[in-house]
């Protein structure tokens, strides 16, 4: 951000953490720039850097709490994320954006779309909250369309962000230590409409209430069906697309229905909600998107089924992604940890039928181990070397090992992919072992 905005003008960076390993290196390539680092300020100081500004952008991970945004809002200085930026600098290149969210899925298929759009000639490239930020991405001169895996955090704060396709994918509790409230969580992801054309008097997603009538309210712009088997449907290759409002089914209707079942489709791919159905759901999202950039359909090759197979599903970073992993097998042996964020692991008893043990590791172990007492027997683990070799011990043939943490220390892309690194290097550690 600060490499972008220096080419406009004066920037100032405020860093709450200057006692992080990496803060020295950051903060020498920012004043390298002519970018002013500003470590830890003092409340006063920092009410006077708000005041002075032009604009104020938050980093995701700057909460909703901190005290930036209340002095922003008092000083009338606006405040806008860094995809906001991104497709106001994408919107003047004719550049196309699609942007995903959900709470669970997103990546999925972000990276989806991005390989049909790719399989089918397009230069197209995956950003956001996957890994590249959508700022750079959306100025590269490469790229054909960009696909943006967007969070609510990044949402949170836009007001003219108007992707030409996006797609809502799902919404349960989550990040309630960074929103106020499960109401302003819901509020947040629905900003991925907010700039879109109205076709309807409702296009404004802003409480639970109107949310779960979603299938009734349906998001402004152009509508792409998500639904199953219909005589239009097979004409016209499964798809159809359409203005009809509550006739058709849209990619932002049934896929983000959850685990709702729309009233007005028994074939709907939102029926049931987690999953063999949820991954079906996520390929039509995806395939509804690329359609939309002209993207051709994905083959699906399945997953071939011996032995014990070990999935790694590390970006499973709360209890509804977990249940829905867990619901896509018939015998798990599940893998679980990590810290918690405040949501309630309890959940996960809905699948334990399909679960023959647990591994507890991490800080939230004992809550692990309290979810399932008296139901399944757990063991708990101090390494991940050691939750491995135990999962393989407990797993008998046919049994899938699945890792799905839904307490994660972290849900950065780099976590998430190092947990899955020290995963995979540990299984095929034990392989080695057992040749």
């Amino acid at each position: 951000m600060a490499r972008r905005l220096a080419a406009d003008g004066p920037v100032t960076v405020v860093d709450d953490r200057p006692g992080s390993a990496t803060f020295a290196d950051r903060a020498a390539g920012l004043e390298a720039l002519g970018v002013t680092v500003v470590a830890g300020p003092a409340p006063e100081r920092l009410a006077g850097l708000v005041a002075a500004a032009d604009l104020v952008v938050p980093s995701p991970g700057v909460p909703e709490a901190h005290p930036v945004y209340d002095l922003a809002g008092r000083a009338g200085v606006p405040l806008r994320s860094e995809i906001e930026l991104a497709g106001a600098a994408a919107a003047r290149r004719g550049l196309p954006l699609v942007a995903v969210t959900g709470t669970n899925g997103k990546t999925t298929v972000t990276t989806l779309i991005t390989e049909m759009l790719g399989a089918g000639g397009r230069r197209a490239v995956a950003a956001g909250n996957i890994g590249r930020p959508l700022l750079d991405a959306v100025h590269d001169d490469d790229v054909d369309v960009v696909v943006a895996e967007v969070s609510s955090f990044q949402l949170r704060f836009t007001e003219t962000f108007r992707p030409r396709v996006a797609v809502l994918l799902n919404v349960a509790e989550d990040h309630l230590d960074w929103h106020p409230t499960f109401e302003d969580y819901v509020a947040a992801k629905a900003r991925i409409f907010a700039a879109r054309p109205a076709t309807t008097s409702s296009s404004s997603m802003s409480t639970t209430a109107r949310w779960r009538r979603w299938h009734v309210r349906r998001p402004p712009g152009r509508s792409v069906s998500a639904c199953g088997r219909s005589r239009d449907h097979a004409r016209r290759g499964g798809w159809r697309e359409g203005f009809s409002g509550l006739r058709t089914h849209r990619v932002a209707e049934c896929v983000a229905a959850g685990p709702a079942r729309s009233p007005r489709c028994r074939q709907c791919v939102g029926g049931g909600g987690r999953g063999r159905r949820s991954g079906r759901r996520l390929r039509r999202a995806a395939f509804g998107a690329g359609l939309v950039c002209g993207a051709p359909p994905p083959s699906d090759p399945g997953r071939p089924k011996w032995g014990v197979t070990f999935v790694d599903d590390s970006k499973a970073t709360n209890p509804h992604a977990a249940l829905a992993a867990l619901a896509g097998f018939d015998s798990v042996v599940l893998l679980a940890g990590g810290r918690n964020k405040g949501l309630d692991l309890g959940v996960l008893r809905a699948e334990a039928g399909r679960i023959r043990a647990v591994v507890a590791i991490g800080e939230a172990a004992d809550e692990v181990e309290a979810c399932f007492e008296g139901l399944r027997p757990v063991r708990r683990a101090g390494s991940m070397a050691e939750a491995v070799r135990l999962c393989a011990e407990l797993a008998q043939p046919g049994d899938t090992v699945l890792l799905s943490r839904p307490a994660p220390r972290s849900t950065g892309t780099a976590a998430y992919a190092a947990r899955g690194d020290d995963f995979a290097r540990e299984v095929r550690t034990l392989q080695e072992s057992r040749r």
